[in-house]
């Protein structure tokens, strides 16, 4: 299994709104490396859902239930999406301060790329945040 990451603005789409969805295609990733990251994810691959904007923190989790595919909003061949289901909201919020503060989180791709919309995690990363927002 694989951990990652992934970045949405809440005013675009909000973890209340993919709760309410249930599961969603993750679209609209024109970066290269959040591409080959998400063509990396199988299914069943674990995800942290992150508010960027003025919130700035890991809010959910998720998991992978279908791999790449061809970018439905768009034409072009070179995006691609995944499907995610939504899993559990956390307790509270781990805010990018916080994660940056963590003295086990100095090399996380979340602080090291900022601007990628789709970061791979490692397990520990992953369970650090899990466990902060517990």
């Amino acid at each position: 299994m694989n951990y990652w990451l992934v970045k949405s603005e809440p005013d675009v789409y909000s973890w209340d709104t993919f709760v309410s969805d249930k599961q969603t295609y993750w679209d609209g990733v024109r970066n290269y490396q959040a591409r080959n990251n998400l063509q990396a994810m199988a299914k069943g691959d674990a995800v942290l859902f992150y508010h960027s904007g003025d919130e700035r923190s890991v809010v959910g989790t998720a998991t992978v239930t279908k791999t790449a595919y061809q970018d439905p909003t768009t034409d072009e061949t070179a995006w691609v999406v995944v499907d995610l289901k939504a899993g559990k909201k956390l307790r509270r919020p781990v805010s990018l301060t916080e994660i940056k503060a963590h003295p086990a989180m100095t090399t996380i791709g979340l602080i090291k790329q900022g601007r990628l919309s789709v970061i791979a995690l490692t397990e520990a990363e992953y369970r650090t945040i899990l466990e902060l927002g517990s």
